[in-house]
């Protein structure tokens, strides 16, 4: 008699699957039919990417809603049912945080079409922190549901919410720094501080920011380490984002030379190797004598790039390139140190 019910347990698990799948096909099939005449559109994406978590819920509703056909008996059908509403929620949860994701993700690419780029960083860095919160908030949605389906759970209930205010001011004080962390990052998301791609300097390190999630940020770096660093540094310390409204950034590059340095054959130089480098924007350049000291000149080229990974190859170019064509053409420009022999006695009468 218990074999039997197995076998039609089995048999219904089947039946429900190949039916999920049937309704599954025959959605996509529709879907494709009224959006093929369409240039883009979204539901495609959306049905696609929902397909094995509704196979999951679909499968387990229908085997929870045919469940009692098998004629299991009593003990084992509160234990076989007790195990399908968990299923059953665990897949519906499953396929509410994958749909809020792709409704997420469809929305950022509707709004930043044939945006700039840095629209684009801010709208994915938001909706980056907002499918994490969501997801959260399904998964501990979830797991209280999960939680109440036992009796032992439910019995507790009552105590559990006479305590709440107790467990809330313990867990708050116990988890401050990681609510710290998580108000900070939505703070920092929506706020607009810092997005996915900005280039920023954050502890004397210069780098691209490559993950923002809801309690640490990933900087990469231009020597390939990765810095993970707490969101709520972002929150309450400085730091420098060079790509915040523009990526386009002023490069220098400094130059100690002597006082005999031709100023005007130097800067034609100068303009024409920025003529020639395709890292200079032809937004802005100029070379100028910012300093003197008693043995030389300090000369500052400034120059402007696209963004700051070719702001520092120019400047380096420009550096290597100036220095070649003085020591080539002008190598009296080159600064110099004056020495005198220590054994030489000074001119003039002895003092006293």
């Amino acid at each position: 008699m218990v074999l039997w019910s197995i076998l039609r347990l089995l048999v219904l698990a089947a039946a429900s699957a190949l039916a999920a799948f049937v309704v599954v096909r025959v959605a996509e099939w529709t879907v494709r039919r009224l959006t093929a005449r369409r240039p883009w559109n979204g539901a495609s994406p959306l049905v696609r990417g929902c397909r094995r978590p509704f196979l999951c819920a679909a499968t387990a509703g229908l085997m929870l809603a045919g469940e009692a056909s098998a004629g299991l008996p009593a003990t084992l059908r509160d234990a076989v049912r007790h195990g399908l509403v968990l299923l059953c929620v665990a897949a519906c949860a499953w396929l509410a945080a994958r749909l809020v994701a792709l409704l997420i993700d469809t929305g950022v690419r509707l709004s930043v079409r044939r945006q700039d780029a840095g629209r684009i960083r801010r709208a994915r860095t938001q909706a980056g922190m907002l499918r994490r919160v969501c997801q959260a908030v399904i998964a501990v949605v979830a797991f209280a549901a999960m939680l109440m389906t036992f009796p032992a759970v439910r019995t507790l209930g009552a105590s559990l919410l006479a305590s709440a205010g107790l467990i809330g001011v313990v867990a708050g004080v116990a988890a401050q720094s990681t609510l710290g962390n998580l108000v900070a990052g939505i703070q920092m998301s929506f706020g607009d501080m810092v997005r996915i791609g900005d280039e920023v300097v954050v502890a004397g390190e210069w780098g691209t920011v490559e993950e923002i999630t809801l309690t640490y940020v990933v900087v990469a770096t231009w020597d390939q380490r990765r810095i993970v660093m707490p969101v709520s540094y972002f929150a309450g310390r400085p730091f420098e984002n060079w790509s915040r409204n523009d990526a386009r950034i002023t490069g220098t590059a400094v130059l100690h030379l002597d006082h005999r340095t031709p100023m005007d054959d130097l800067r034609v130089e100068f303009d024409a190797l920025l003529a020639k480098s395709e890292l200079w924007d032809g937004e802005g350049s100029a070379l100028q004598v910012v300093d003197t000291t008693p043995s030389t000149i300090v000369v500052r080229a400034l120059m402007t790039a696209r963004n700051a990974g070719d702001a520092f190859d120019l400047r380096c170019h420009v550096r290597e390139r100036l220095v070649g064509y003085l020591r080539e053409h002008h190598p009296q420009a080159l600064p110099r140190l004056t020495v005198a022999d220590a054994g030489r006695r000074p001119e003039g009468p002895p003092p006293g």
